[in-house]
């Protein structure tokens, strides 16, 4: 299928910037820790590149099976554990240069970021069935990627080594939003809904419409702060409070499934766990507190748009 090939080309370009990680970490002599960052990265990239094309050994294609994956992100995570995955130093421009070419480009920098949100939306309005949502935002980065060095006029050499230093900045943290969909499909299969709906009864009475829909709201948003997904967080809370507890009431699936997934991304800015949206953003404007930089900023408009969510599930959905 057209989407298939099309996503593992994409998980290939991911890998090639793994695998020039590793090449620029192996040739640093002075890097802190040279041979588990590069066995890091390439580990993750041999998953990213050859778990689905395959290995060629002799005549033979081998594939890295579901298995060998598993043992292989252990290994990832107990590099990442022991903290032994860090960065040394990157090629950068000086200050002066960087701010010559900011006034000389001037607000057609903007430009890829622009054609980023709108070829994705493009294509995923017209393509998204044959492509899928996740090819459509792969071809706008590209798309982005090949506008920015237009306007910038710079070399390939430097949009490797910024890809890296993106990487690298983020580190292992960057793999945590496939981990954690995994994890939620799971626990959905482990019925750990099952155990959360029987631990909330014993709380909240039954019939009590208003405390059921606190239970929903807040139990999405804590559950994606542990989760970092509201995705993966939403099969779990609504099979465990949401159905029991809010739909048996009377109260109208659309409405209340839309808000409930809502009140998950309320909990999206106060975790660290959500790495692409608090971690990655701290590495990009490097901000000195990675870990919570931006939640600290983000906290209150979160626990209001969490009280605004039950009041209006409360009144809407009824």
């Amino acid at each position: 299928m057209l989407k298939d090939s099309l996503t593992e080309i994409m998980y290939v370009l991911i890998g090639i910037v793994c695998f020039y990680s590793v090449y620029v970490t192996m040739k640093d002599k002075k890097h802190p820790s040279r041979i588990p960052t590069a066995l890091f990265w390439g580990i993750l990239g041999l998953t990213f590149t050859f778990s689905r094309i395959g290995l060629v050994w002799g005549n033979k294609n081998i594939f890295i099976n579901d298995t060998i994956v598993g043992y292989l992100v252990l290994i990832m995570a107990v590099l990442s554990a022991l903290k032994l995955v860090k960065f040394n130093t990157f090629s950068e421009s000086s200050k002066e240069f960087k701010e010559k070419m900011a006034n000389s480009i001037g607000n057609s920098i903007f430009l890829p970021a622009l054609a980023l949100a709108i070829v994705a939306f493009i294509v995923a309005q017209f393509w998204t069935k044959q492509i899928g949502s996740l090819v459509a935002l792969g071809i706008s980065a590209l798309v982005a990627l090949i506008l920015a060095v237009i306007i910038t006029k710079g070399k390939s050499s430097e949009m490797a080594e910024d890809s890296r230093r993106l990487l690298e900045v983020v580190g292992p943290v960057s793999i945590l939003p496939q981990l954690l969909a995994a994890l939620g499909s799971v626990f959905s299969v482990a019925g750990v809904g099952d155990v959360i709906a029987n631990g909330i009864k014993t709380v909240i009475p039954q019939g009590n419409i208003f405390l059921g829909v606190i239970a929903y709201c807040v139990g999405m948003a804590v559950f994606t702060m542990i989760m970092g997904n509201g995705f993966a967080a939403f099969a779990v809370i609504t099979a465990g409070i949401g159905v029991p507890f809010v739909f048996a009431q009377g109260a109208d699936p659309a409405i209340a499934s839309a808000l409930a997934l809502t009140a998950g991304f309320c909990g999206t800015l106060l975790t660290p766990m959500a790495a692409n949206f608090n971690i990655v953003p701290t590495a990009i404007l490097e901000i000195e507190d990675r870990k919570n930089g931006l939640i600290k900023y983000q906290a209150p408009v979160a626990i209001l748009l969490l009280i605004i969510h039950i009041i209006l599930m409360y009144f809407w959905a009824f």
